[in-house]
């Protein structure tokens, strides 16, 4: 509501994170002990090295900002190329298609690829296209559901699924490197067909600018060096909010049934999903019980730009504002989640996919 904050979302988000952790470490350690906390996981409550460290570092270890660097470079530079290439498809191949390929393969592809890299194509398919900013704003949208639900299924995609992995690697799931496809894959495979068939209803015909040439182009190499600098914020910011909000988590979230957990977890479509994975998934949890955390953490962060990193990534560089991604994300999120709570809880089909 106050565009102030809209256009500076990385360092309001950054001063939310650095407030979160600050209040954290006021925590008596009586109340700590109560809910479980360890002498040395008390010791890591509030400012300490360790999530020091891990913001400043995390957003460059795990590649996020290199690849957004990175490509940046590589699409800045190879703009003429892939515009060129685009014009020509568009010629032989009708538009709906396109697009409808576009959301479900790099759905499919960011389990591999990394949903950074998805993203980064993404904005850049987009924007070759001949259609309004409308348009394109809710076709990025839908397709960054698609490139959040398929990063899941491999450890790979996003760190989500690393944190999952690990976390059930030991008895009684001995989680290798295709457990979460064999398990997710019934439920994340359609939903990222739906997301391509949604695509193709928000698609009109062809209309509006085409893809901009190398002269009007005006993105320079410095644009795309803040671009990563506003991501590597972003993160770091994330980051020290799901810090800050561990404590919370721990207090009131763990012993919530998974019924409830699962819609629970739409309120945190702000914070870093990795964090709350790493709170709330359990090795003894059943495995419909995982299914519906997991489901619910990747749908509900796709409703907000800071719920998923290629939500950022494509927001940032589209200039898409908080209120213009919430118009179709809330509702589409909201749908999701009503549709895939019933089909976790109300309708058992547990037929798997297994690599």
């Amino acid at each position: 509501m106050v565009k102030k904050i809209e256009h500076n979302l990385e360092v309001f988000l950054f001063v939310m994170g650095v407030l979160a952790v600050t209040i954290a470490g006021f925590e008596s350690k009586m109340v700590l002990e109560s809910i479980g906390y360890s002498a040395e996981q008390i010791a890591e409550v509030g400012w300490n090295m360790k999530l020091i460290m891990e913001a400043v570092m995390e957003p460059v270890v795990k590649g996020i900002v290199p690849a957004v660097l990175l490509a940046g470079l590589v699409f800045h530079y190879g703009r003429s190329y892939a515009q060129s290439a685009m014009a020509a498809i568009l010629e032989k191949v009708s538009l709906k298609l396109i697009i409808f390929l576009i959301v479900v393969v790099l759905g499919l592809a960011s389990s591999v690829i990394t949903a950074i890299i998805s993203a980064l194509l993404l904005v850049e398919l987009v924007n070759c296209m001949p259609i309004d900013r409308q348009t394109k704003i809710n076709i990025v949208i839908i397709a960054c559901f698609s490139i959040g639900l398929g990063a899941v299924l491999t450890p790979l995609g996003e760190p989500l699924s690393t944190i999952a992995i690990t976390k059930l690697q030991g008895v009684p799931y001995n989680a290798g490197f295709f457990f979460l496809f064999n398990r997710l894959a019934v439920y994340i495979i359609p939903g990222i067909l739906a997301m391509g068939l949604l695509s193709v209803f928000f698609t009109g015909k062809k209309g509006g600018k085409e893809c901009l040439s190398v002269a009007e182009d005006t993105e320079t190499i410095r644009d795309v060096v803040i671009r990563a600098v506003k991501v590597y914020v972003f993160v770091m910011a994330l980051l020290l909010l799901g810090g800050g909000m561990k404590i919370v988590i721990d207090k009131f979230l763990l012993t919530v049934p998974s019924t409830i957990l699962f819609w629970v977890n739409m309120i945190f479509a702000i914070l870093d999903n990795a964090t709350l994975t790493a709170a709330e998934l359990s090795p003894s949890m059943e495995i419909t019980q995982i299914q519906a955390v997991l489901m619910g953490l990747l749908i509900s962060g796709g409703m907000l730009i800071p719920g998923n990193i290629p939500n950022i990534i494509s927001a940032n560089k589209l200039a898409i504002g908080s209120k213009e991604w919430a118009k179709l994300g809330v509702p589409l999120g909201l749908v999701l989640m009503g549709l895939y709570f019933v089909w976790i809880f109300y309708i058992p089909f547990h037929i798997g996919f297994h690599l």
